[in-house]
């Protein structure tokens, strides 16, 4: 699972919790390398990202995406969708 996102605010990670489970984290700026992949298999059905998507947004009301996904910690926004 990838979580893609520039995160605002710091996190505690309880490691002690985490390190029976057999966790694996790694960190790391986005490989741009599997986009076209990523997306060919949205598009075609094969991943479903429909989970992932908290709000919907027409593009005429994209001030009020951003402003949604901006206190995403009130809105419990996960990822906002633009739609046409």
């Amino acid at each position: 699972m990838a979580n893609v996102g520039v995160h605002g605010t710091s996190v505690d990670l309880q490691l002690q919790k985490l390190w029976i489970q057999n966790i694996a984290i790694t960190m790391g700026l986005v490989n741009a390398n599997t986009t076209p992949l990523l997306l060919k298999l949205v598009a075609s059905g094969r991943l479903n990202v429909d989970d992932f998507a908290s709000h919907h947004f027409k593009l005429h009301d994209m001030m009020d995406a951003y402003d949604t996904f901006g206190r995403a910690a009130e809105t419990k926004a996960l990822k906002v969708v633009i739609d046409r």
